[in-house]
């Protein structure tokens, strides 16, 4: 198959990694297809890295031939008929090959084989017969079988050879680009001998027999693919990318005699002349693609050139090779990875911010008549509950960054429940009682308003006062909020985005809490910054309550301090959690029938489900209920249209449908998404259930990212108080919501869901410390992967050990809701527990670099990849 129409203007030098592929590619159906799976650049084709890579073919003659077990070799065609099918529509092409001189090459005798090609196409027939023509000499690769007493081949992979007589590789006409294969060998000009006047009406792929053996024996790199472009097309096209930058070499092989000579290729020669054509390649390619790596550590380390790696990648010549490449740029990610986390810290460390310290002694910017001693410890005083000894430590730890006159950069991490809001409250009431500001922000209003008044609550007695600012308000309320926060007055400011606008002011703002931190990019806590009106920075606290194993840790929160909250506080009872086949009706009723019952005893179900309603799209994007999940990585549904990386892309496109986390798209042998059953939607359930005797004479209420502010906060009001005890929605109510009273949760196609979701919507049962159960409702099939992972769910409460089995499943992907194979992530191959060992390697090396270089003004292409790391992971990364 020929490059589809790569344009050959350009020079090697005019190509880099940021040119758009549109501007090389001219066939616009593929650029489409390419930018659907997130690939626009040279750059990104490049890191579009294949997901495995098959094994060497093997060469046998035909008498070699074990049905069942793929092969190469070299024959010539005797004779080729093209036959109507009767049966059914379409026609069936059979060729007769002879690989008499092939054979006597290796000492054996020769044999026949029929070759056979099926289609209802007519021009593709048409195409294969022109190219099996009687005397071709051809190179077959593919996976034998007999029928009817013959050795057959159906739908091999095959290379013509060019005949004897013309002395080089013949073309079509001036100008046309080279074959696949032509450009994957690297062998000769694709060009020489083409003339208009001379040249023959066929194209040949390839100069001479060994040639062709070579490459049908190397390994081929499989793709993600899609129905729009093949895993063949992707590589195609970035072999002729590679090709157009300078991966070819000069020369033109001399063509041996056909078909007489049909001789196997030497191994010695083939690595001969690799190695020879490597180095070629790599020099002219590294022009194009310099090394990020420094020269230092990649000796240190027997590292690959950049651009030798990414050939080792797209075009390998053995398996070994292949993995060498995909470490050399496993390493890289690390490198770049833990040097901008470091850098990061650094430029934290050269700001300034507000000390605060405990015994009201600060130099505060704002009068205040409140009794500012000590609030913290009042408060914790206060509080009817003993704090755990894992809280007691987290506390102190924040007191004695917020006394710092740096600004304190701290991630708080702890299981649902276990009590981060209190610990948070009390950093903010030391902010506050040095006579400053603090903003807590929550990703949706629901939660800030579940916030605002847990927390006025709490310190009612302490004359705090406590303003909530939402995007949702009406503008009277937002105008007092927005002055409250301006006048620079100390107390708490709950919100949710509209903290991050340009009219919200907070001069004297010393703390910055973000709950739900992988909700809020790097630029908008950035933002924050600027809110001060005295050149500071405020202190962070970023809080999650999705469970993050230390190696991820480590790799994401590099430039942070960890604070882990293990323990639970007392009065919380274990959720009885159970797998439930959609398909077991009997299992599902007595399921409705449990929550009837507990629903007259006067408690409250969640029914989750992925989908707004039946008219979306099945490979839409994030839903309305979730838009705050635009950073987030979502699946592309069940029709099978999507690759890993164009599910990733959702989050950038529509905003109405899906508001499913799911990672783990399942993939064929050629890289194609796997057909999964529709996702079920709040509409249809909602419909189906109040239909169902169990539930006769009980209210529902739908929540959904689609419902305006007030309506939201409407239905949760509704829900708590039991008006309507059964709440059916979306994951909009996945984080922070918090009614005592819900003991049951279902949630409807489980198996679809990340298993840190899953932990996660589970969390907003049992809260009240009442009996609980969550119901996983799944369509997995037996023994499959996904029925593997909810047997993790099922038989585990710990959060981090879940998190971990999730990173087992699907990689460092998207256990902080951000999908590693799509959008502009920098990692892209870097496994965060299987390579911890790896990651702690490079953060060490890039402490000993940024020692010596600071500012890697030596390393200026490492610089350019720190930054680009920096902006390309701003969900990541919390400071810039």
């Amino acid at each position: 198959m020929p490059f589809e129409g790569l344009r050959i203007e350009w020079s090697a030098m005019s190509i880099t990694m940021d040119t758009a592929l549109a501007s090389l590619v001219p066939n616009k159906r593929r650029v489409s297809a390419l930018k659907s799976l997130g690939v626009t650049t040279v750059g990104e084709a490049l890191t579009y890295y294949p997901f495995r890579v098959t094994e060497p073919v093997p060469l046998r003659t035909i008498r070699e031939a074990v049905p069942g077990q793929t092969m190469a070799f070299a024959a010539t065609i005797r004779d080729m008929r093209v036959i109507p099918m009767n049966a059914r529509r379409g026609y069936r092409l059979e060729a007769t090959v002879d690989d008499a001189a092939f054979a006597r090459s290796r000492n054996m005798a020769g044999g026949l084989a029929r070759l056979t090609f099926f289609s209802y196409r007519k021009s593709y027939v048409d195409w294969v017969s022109t190219r099996l023509r009687a005397g071709t000499t051809v190179v077959v690769s593919g996976m034998p079988s007999e029928y009817m007493g013959q050795l057959q081949f159906t739908h091999p992979d095959l290379l013509t050879v060019a005949p004897a007589a013309s002395g080089t590789v013949a073309v079509t006409g001036r100008g046309d680009p080279p074959t696949a294969s032509t450009a994957r060998a690297g062998g000769g000009a694709p060009y020489a001998g083409a003339s208009s006047q001379s040249a023959p009406t066929l194209k040949y792929d390839a100069d001479t027999v060994p040639d062709a053996l070579t490459r049908v024996c190397r390994p081929r790199p499989i793709y993600h693919a899609s129905s729009r472009i093949s895993s063949e097309h992707i590589h195609e096209t970035i072999l002729g990318l590679l090709w157009m930058m300078g991966a070819r070499t000069s020369s033109v092989p001399e063509s041996q005699s056909m078909p007489a000579e049909l001789v196997a290729p030497s191994i010695d020669n083939i690595a001969v002349q690799d190695g020879e054509e490597s180095e070629s390649k790599v020099a002219t390619l590294a022009q194009s693609i310099p090394d990020i790596l420094p020269k230092s550590i990649r000796a240190a380390k027997g590292l690959l050139h950049r651009a030798e790696a990414f050939l080792a990648i797209h075009d390998p010549d053995s398996t070994v090779r292949f993995k060498e490449a995909i470490e050399t740029l496993r390493y890289e990610e690390a490198f770049v990875s833990q040097a901008s986390l470091l850098k990061a810290r650094q430029h934290a460390h050269k700001s300034s911010a507000h000390p605060c310290l405990l015994n009201g002694d600060n130099e505060t910017g704002a009068a205040s008549t409140m009794d500012v001693t000590n609030l913290r410890d009042r408060f914790i005083a206060s509080l009817p509950f003993e704090l755990t000894a894992g809280q007691h430590q987290v506390v102190e730890d924040i007191a004695a960054d917020l006394a710092r006159d740096w600004p304190m950069q701290r991630l708080l991490q702890g299981e649902v429940g276990s009590g981060k809001t209190v610990v948070a409250l009390a950093a903010m009431l030391q902010v506050v009682g040095a006579g400053y500001q603090a903003v807590l922000v929550a990703p949706t209003q629901v939660l800030a308003e579940q916030h605002f008044e847990t927390i006025g609550k709490m310190v009612a007695d302490l004359n705090v006062p406590v303003t909530l600012l939402t995007g949702g308000m009406k503008l009277a309320a937002r105008r007092k909020a927005l002055a409250a926060a301006a006048s620079g007055e100390p107390g708490i400011i709950v919100a949710t985005h509209a903290a991050f606008s340009k009219t919200f002011q907070a001069p004297h703002l010393a703390l910055v809490v973000i709950d739900e931190q992988h909700r809020f990019g790097v630029e908008q806590r950035e933002s924050l910054n600027a809110k001060t009106d005295d050149g500071t920075t405020p202190h962070l606290l970023v809080m999650t309550a999705t469970p993050i194993p230390r190696t991820a840790a480590m790799t994401w929160f590099g430039d942070l301090d960890i604070s882990w909250l293990t323990e639970l506080p007392g009065g919380r009872k274990p959720i009885r959690t159970v797998v439930v086949n959609e398909a077991d009706a009997g299992t599902m009723g007595r399921m409705f029938a449990h929550i009837r019952a507990r629903v007259d005893a006067g408690e409250r179900a969640y029914i989750i489900c992925p989908r707004i309603d039946t008219d979306d799209e099945d490979d839409g994007g994030v839903s309305a209920a979730d838009s705050a999940r635009r950073s987030r990585g979502l699946s592309a549904g069940s029709s099978g249209r999507s690759s890993r990386a164009a599910s990733s892309r959702t989050s950038r496109a529509s905003a109405d449908d899906i508001g499913i986390d799911d990672p783990y798209e399942t993939f064929d042998d050629n890289g194609e998404t796997v057909v999964r059953p529709p996702l079920h939607s709040v509409a249809e359930i909602a419909d189906r259930l109040q239909k169902l005797p169990q539930f006769a004479g009980i209210r529902f209420a739908t929540l959904t990212g689609r419902d305006k502010d007030d309506v939201k906060t409407q239905v949760m009001a509704d829900f708590a108080s039991g008006e309507t005890p059964i709440l059916v929605s979306t994951t909009v109510i996945e984080v922070g919501v918090d009614v005592k009273q819900a003991s049951c949760i279902v949630i409807f196609d489980a198996d679809r869901y990340g298993l840190s979701q899953l932990h996660q919507l589970r969390g907003r049962v049992g809260r009240g410390g009442t009996n609980s159960w969550a119901f996983l409702i799944s369509r997995a099939e037996p023994g499959s992967p996904a029925e593997q992972r909810l047997e993790v769910i099922h038989n585990s409460l710990d959060g981090v050990e879940i998190a971990q089995a999730d990173l087992e499943f699907r990689g460092a992907g998207d256990v902080l809701g951000d999908a590693q194979s799509g959008g502009k992530s920098s990692l892209k191959l870097l496994r965060v527990v299987k390579d911890a060992d790896m990651i702690a390697d490079a953060r060490t090396r890039a402490e000993q670099l940024l020692e010596a270089d600071p500012e890697l003004a030596g390393e200026v292409q490492l610089a350019g990849a720190v930054l680009d790391f920096t902006r390309g992971n701003e969900t990541f990364l919390t400071s810039s």
